[in-house]
């Protein structure tokens, strides 16, 4: 689901808004059937080079797709989900995929991740900027929110001005691949072969992971 326009903050209202948001899109999720995603399109989907290093096993036999914004108040309630499920779950993998649709921010937001994945980094900068107190409109608010995690934000920054146009790329196949699924916003995840737009709960999690594994046994 769509967060709302740049200018608002993170007022009372925005935070209850954000919960009726994600208590909306869980049982969309819920309601409506998955549907499979072709194996072609999936090697593609995973197809090297990512831009982001994935997490979770490196022998998992479910994987995880994952399109979010940082400025998305539902990927924003779903990623310690998909967290705790990597946690638990020893054979799961997670690939996460910028899809910045929401500002100028969020576009910034996914070029520094990209960056302080140069430096090995990008976990404590992803999780930074996705639990940020703070809304994510401007270069400026991102670098803020590196630079009390401990980035140096000067070199990222320097980073982001000298690979722009790769990280642009990067953000046009990803835009490229989530509309070619169907996704209509963010969040949109696929787990095993099974497409889930919208927000998803921890539970659900594990159904779609039990669902991918019975699937693939003979």
């Amino acid at each position: 689901m769509r967060s709302m326009p740049s200018s608002r903050r993170r007022t009372l209202p925005f935070v209850l808004l954000c919960a009726l948001l994600l208590l909306f899109a869980v049982q969309a999720a819920s309601a409506q059937q998955t549907r499979a995603v072709p194996q072609a399109t999936l090697a593609a989907l995973l197809a090297a080079p990512l831009a982001t290093p994935p997490a979770g096993s490196e022998h998992a036999d479910v994987t995880v797709l994952d399109y979010f914004d940082y400025n998305c108040p539902v990927c924003r309630e779903l990623d310690p989900q998909l967290r705790r499920l990597l946690a638990a779950d020893p054979k799961v993998r997670l690939v996460r995929k910028d899809w910045a649709i929401l500002g100028e921010g969020s576009v910034y937001a996914a070029y520094a991740s990209f960056a302080a994945g140069r430096e090995g980094r990008y976990r404590a900068a992803h999780e930074a900027l996705m639990t940020s107190a703070k809304d994510l409109d401007t270069r400026t608010d991102v670098l803020g929110v590196l630079k009390a995690a401990g980035f140096d934000t000067a070199k990222i920054d320097a980073d982001v001005r000298r690979h722009e146009k790769e990280y642009a790329e990067v953000l046009a196949r990803n835009a490229r691949e989530a509309t070619g699924l169907g996704f209509r916003g963010t969040p949109g995840i696929v787990v095993g072969d099974r497409l889930v737009p919208g927000g998803v709960d921890y539970n659900g999690l594990k159904r779609l992971v039990a669902r991918a594994r019975s699937q693939e046994r003979p």
